[in-house]
């Protein structure tokens, strides 16, 4: 059966004069990762080379030029580009940018096209050109926290003319997908983050986007029979840890959403950019340039992203089989009115209490 052999993991190999080769050696250095998985790294034999020997390290890889030729209990090095390029661990310059690229565009290629299940992305300088796909939402996973943005890549002042009911809707359709496909969450509770403060008047509290974008939006998700439960104002939400209650949470901007999350939890995060046809995920460290070829960068969190595209990947494979042969309907179903009551109950109550209802 296809889910049945290892997963085949296609990882970039970043930003040649960062910590991407080094974070990938430490992992594979562990026989039991490849029992999980069939890595792919999609980078230079000759820049691999240069990190392991600056490194002193003994980590052997398999030089393959196209992705059917990976074997299994190996780890495979796929040859994006032949040039010679300069590595100056701990520098940025065009020519690494250019060969995080090239390794970039080679594996999303290889993902779409089937050559590989999964996309794992070491630490690069590259903009984040996934999320901006309208299609694309990126959820940052940390412990039990995750989180992901309305709005990416832009000043405060201009969040406000961004956002839009449409956008909110669509995103929160993404985000309850991706918690019931990509997570295996059967009934995921999301809360959406108002823009402003409250106003401080009782009787009209919010402000034109949430009254003109936000609360209706809320509305119209919580037509489709979503869970979806706000506007909360970030503070309300994180200071009370009141986001345990919830599945996912939807921020309107950038530190609204991830200066709580790295605050709050006590490990790197990584992201899930789901939305796609294909697994991809990256771990949130950056470069690190301070740290380049020294030995000392953390290879967990790039870790945990492998284990999660192996695991959404296969949630994906066990979520969608059902799906493939469904039985024809032999009755129209009625509209059960009965679900609206579970938007009337407490905003914060426990998930137990709100199933056993």
């Amino acid at each position: 059966m296809e889910q049945e052999r290892k997963p085949r993991v296609a990882i970039t190999h970043g930003d040649t004069n960062g910590v991407g080769y080094e974070l990938i050696f430490k992992i594979f250095d562990a026989p039991e990762m490849l029992e999980l998985c069939t890595p792919i790294i999609y980078g230079s034999p000759k820049v691999a080379s240069f990190h392991r020997k600056a490194l002193d390290m003994q980590t052997q890889f398999n030089i393959i030029s196209e992705a059917a030729d990976a074997k299994e209990n190996r780890v495979n090095l796929l040859t994006t580009f032949d040039e010679e390029i300069k590595v100056e661990l701990g520098q940025p310059s065009e020519e690494a940018a250019n060969a995080a690229r090239k390794a970039l565009k080679r594996a999303i290629v290889d993902v779409q096209q089937g050559q590989a299940d999964v996309l794992v992305m070491a630490p690069d300088t590259l903009p984040d050109f996934l999320s901006k796909e309208p299609e694309v939402l990126r959820v940052r996973i940390a412990n039990d926290l995750r989180i992901a943005l309305i709005t990416n890549q832009m000043a405060i002042k201009d969040v406000p003319e961004s956002i839009t009911r449409q956008k909110i809707v669509e995103k929160g359709k993404i985000m309850h997908t991706c918690l019931r496909r990509d997570l295996c969450i059967s009934s995921p509770r999301i809360a959406i983050l108002a823009l402003n403060p409250p106003t401080g008047n009782e009787a009209d509290p919010w402000g034109e986007e949430e009254k003109e974008m936000i609360i209706p939006a809320i509305e119209e998700l919580e037509q489709m029979n979503l869970q979806v439960f706000g506007p909360y104002t970030a503070d309300t939400l994180f200071g009370d840890y009141n986001f345990t209650k919830f599945d996912g949470v939807l921020a309107m901007y950038h530190d609204q959403g991830l200066t709580p999350l790295k605050t709050l939890t006590n490990e790197d995060c990584i992201s899930l950019s789901t939305g796609m046809p294909f697994v991809c995920t990256s771990a949130e460290t950056g470069v690190q340039y301070d740290i380049a070829g020294k030995g000392c960068a953390d290879e967990a969190p790039l870790r945990r992203a492998i284990y999660l595209g192996i695991d959404v990947f296969r949630n994906r494979l066990n979520y969608d089989e059902p799906m493939g042969n469904p039985l024809p309907k032999l009755y129209k179903e009625k509209r059960d009115d009965s679900e609206r009551a579970r938007f009337t109950v407490p905003k914060f109550k426990d998930k137990e209490e709100t199933e056993k209802e």
